[in-house]
């Protein structure tokens, strides 16, 4: 049967992605390769403290619970794959093939071409083509992930699996200690997004622990004191940090930080199975294209606001208005191209096929 909350976790996760990204466009916070801020003191900045914190922490949640159903539906040959095709291939490959072009924007905000010395085109075209990895660092990550995945199936016994479907709300509850024991560790030093160790155990959780629909259940029985504490924790954390660095320790792996991850995860779950368990042609439609908005809404959110900066003069809220009509609309618009280019699709979206339903 399918799980459509897990489903409509990922597409809104994946909404909240793009819009967090717009509001990061123009933040006055963390002011590298983006347009900057409209002005010294920005309230709306404080979206980034209330989203960044926790929810790529859910995306791998979910995709470990995919990735369960999905080795259990193919086997470990069959799964590792087609996870390679789905996962690698977008972000090594079609960083070559198209992606570069976003390298180009992002070089171009931070104003990196102003600093380099006269490159021959290939040489330039690679350093391009890395700058625009962008948002597939999810990508590079959750194939690592699935590739040990794979390997350990080999050898799964399936005892731990069983044990965590006792698991109550309270003892979920107890698993934001091992998380943030995790957050502490494994974290690449300059590229602050590689956190290895946070998002391996999330991973995990979701394979183990999320995995079981008895599970969730429990969880979906009491969403409203899950919901209250990540409201609690946000705003707290928010006050705490606002105007630090929120992407980068200390900020990014404090107690706090982490509660108020691991908090949002299980209000999150909670709710979504109590209410959203259910689809429809809107979140059927989103689903689908879930990835191909991940992949490819910062390509047309940078452009727009790498524009805008240099030849027009807009207000803030014309410029935000714009910049989010350019991720979201410009992001299925590419989708929607790309999926029906044969060898293209295949390289920026790992699909065979345009029909092809690509999850975490």
């Amino acid at each position: 049967m399918r799980r459509h909350y897990l489903d409509n976790l990922r597409w809104a996760t994946v909404l909240l992605v793009v819009f967090y990204h717009v509001i990061y466009m123009y933040n006055g916070v963390i002011t590298a390769g983006v347009v900057g801020p409209f002005a010294p003191a920005q309230p709306q900045d404080a979206v980034q403290y209330l989203l960044y914190p926790w929810f790529m922490v859910l995306l791998f949640v979910v995709s470990g619970v995919s990735a369960r159903l999905e080795l259990e539906r193919r086997g470990p040959k069959a799964f590792a794959a087609r996870r390679t095709e789905k996962l690698l291939v977008p972000s090594t490959l079609g960083l070559l093939v198209f992606q570069w072009i976003l390298g180009y924007f992002n070089m171009a905000l931070a104003g990196a071409f102003d600093a380099l010395p006269a490159l021959p085109a290939p040489v330039l075209w690679l350093i391009m083509a890395v700058s625009g990895c962008g948002v597939l660092w999810f990508a590079q990550m959750l194939w690592i992930f699935s590739m040990a995945l794979a390997l350990l199936r080999r050898f799964e016994t399936g005892r731990l699996y069983r044990l965590c479907g006792r698991l109550g709300p309270l003892s979920l509850v107890a698993l934001g200690l091992p998380l943030w024991a995790a957050a502490q560790v494994l974290n690449t030093p300059y590229v602050v997004i590689y956190r290895f160790g946070i998002y391996s155990f999330a991973f995990l959780l979701g394979y183990f622990v999320f995995a079981h629909e008895s599970v969730v259940a429990r969880l979906a029985a009491h969403p409203l004191p899950f919901c209250a504490a990540a409201a609690a924790l946000g705003a707290a954390y928010t006050l705490r940090w606002y105007g630090q660095n929120y992407a980068a320790p200390p900020a990014v792996n404090c107690p706090l930080a982490i509660a108020f991850a691991w908090a949002a995860v299980l209000a999150a779950f909670a709710c979504m199975k109590r209410w959203g368990d259910r689809t429809g042609p809107l979140p059927a439609w989103l689903g689908k294209r879930s990835f191909g908005l991940y992949v490819l809404h910062y390509l047309p959110l940078a452009a727009a606001a790498w524009g805008m900066d240099r030849f027009l003069c807009l207000p803030a809220p014309v410029c935000y208005l714009l910049a989010a009509a350019a991720a979201f609309g410009g992001g299925y618009g590419l989708n929607a191209l790309i999926s029906k280019a044969p060898v293209l699709r295949w390289c920026v979206l790992g699909k065979r096929k345009e029909k092809d339903h690509v999850s975490g």
